[in-house]
């Protein structure tokens, strides 16, 4: 009985091992296909960092092909796209509070709707593909109109502008800017 209970203990001990060897290949090589990156604004004491994973273009029609328009995205790859700031923030006349938020947005051809929700994430879709976002969640939804870009954006890019100050999403011909206060 003792030798039984001894080997069952071994094969689950090599099986666990075995799955987290191969979860984390996965992981690598998901992260690989669209690396992490942050993207950081840092003036007269307000700090924000949008945390996000940059897929890339590869030849493919991107917003109405790869992302359909009028369904939520992830804004990014991988896991659902963070938004943070130390301090409240005005945007298009309505109040973000200070905090931790997921970034969704809703791509249009004229107008982009972009979502801040106060609920995290493990993961930007469910298994079905399908965005994870729990609408009940949203602290902020605010329409943004669409930018054409004269060049093409091959990585999705979220930058800001200090100057205006104002979130800035771009990917291929297309381009968001999101003012705030």
């Amino acid at each position: 009985m003792k030798k039984i209970l001894k080997w069952t203990g071994i094969v689950i001990g090599v099986l666990a091992v075995v799955l987290f060897i191969t979860f984390k290949f996965i992981q690598y090589n998901t992260k690989k296909a669209s690396p992490e990156a942050t993207a950081e604004y840092k003036k007269d004491g307000t700090e924000i960092s949008v945390f996000y994973c940059r897929p890339s273009k590869k030849g493919r029609v991107i917003f109405g092909g790869l992302e359909p328009y009028g369904k939520v995205w992830r804004t990014g790859a991988n896991e659902a796209t963070t938004f943070t700031t130390n301090k409240d923030l005005t945007i298009d006349g309505k109040t973000l509070p200070a905090g931790k938020y997921t970034l969704w947005t809703i791509p249009g051809k004229e107008k982009w709707m972009v979502i801040f929700n106060g609920k995290m994430y493990g993961w930007g879709v469910d298994l079905n593909q399908k965005a994870s976002r729990e609408a009940d969640a949203d602290v902020l939804q605010v329409e943004i109109p669409v930018e054409s870009l004269s060049n093409v954006q091959e990585q999705f890019l979220i930058s800001f502008d200090e100057a205006t100050p104002a979130m800035v999403l771009a990917w291929d011909m297309t381009k968001i800017t999101v003012p705030f206060k």
